[in-house]
């Protein structure tokens, strides 16, 4: 397995879009600038910095404080934390997704969920499973030591790997049942999300957006 992110810290933020049709406008918050703006994304789109007051693509933003913002979209008043986002009621079934957005170096991160309980992963194409730091499986409560011992080759070199099923793992909308995952105890700050999870999917990337599409 190759894990081409290790040791490294990274500042991103996500956008999580629900499930709607491609008629029904969803608005992320992707960040805030002070009290003066908000970091809104439209539709999936390219993230855009509107001022208090402003109105851009239908979202207007009444106020900013902390990490949170007041929008208004077709009449409707929403209070929006960070990561959050808001959308038209849909009737029509559609594909389960998430949308995510880049930092200026081009790496995704999302918030997701591994047995339930919340976990922060890091997008990594190269990474041939999901991959979890020793601390974050203690965390969740998997018992990796009853898992098949091995050795994994990394851009650090090779290390100690104990190979797991997890019974789900949660991204967006998209939620998979028995995703092979590998636990290291060494070497790894943050969760990979690797192609275990992401070649059930369809990666769709437009500028510093990615869209993740699920496909079975």
């Amino acid at each position: 397995m190759a894990t081409g992110f290790m040791r490294h810290s990274i500042s991103v933020f996500l956008l999580v879009a629900a499930a709607l049709p491609a008629s029904a406008q969803t608005v992320s918050l992707v960040g805030v600038i002070g009290d003066k703006a908000a970091i809104i994304a439209v539709d999936g789109g390219e993230p855009k910095t509107v001022k208090v007051g402003q109105k851009w693509s239908g979202v207007t933003v009444l106020s900013v404080q902390h990490d949170q913002a007041t929008i208004e979209v077709g009449g409707t008043k929403r209070v929006l934390a960070r990561g959050q986002h808001f959308g038209a009621a849909s009737t029509a079934p559609d594909r389960q997704k998430a949308v995510l957005a880049a930092d200026e170096r081009g790496h995704f991160i999302v918030e997701g969920a591994v047995n339930g309980l919340p976990i922060r992963f890091l997008v990594d194409t190269g990474a041939s499973t999901i991959a979890l730091p020793a601390r974050e499986a203690d965390r969740i409560g998997i018992q990796y030591l009853n898992g098949q011992r091995g050795i994994s080759r990394t851009a650090a070199g090779p290390v100690t790997v104990w190979r797991v099923r997890l019974d789900s793992v949660r991204v967006g909308t998209i939620e998979l049942s028995g995703v092979e995952a590998v636990v290291i105890e060494q070497g790894l700050d943050i969760p990979l999300l690797g192609m275990t999870f992401l070649n059930r999917t369809e990666m769709k990337r437009d500028g510093q957006t990615m869209t993740l599409l699920r496909r079975f």
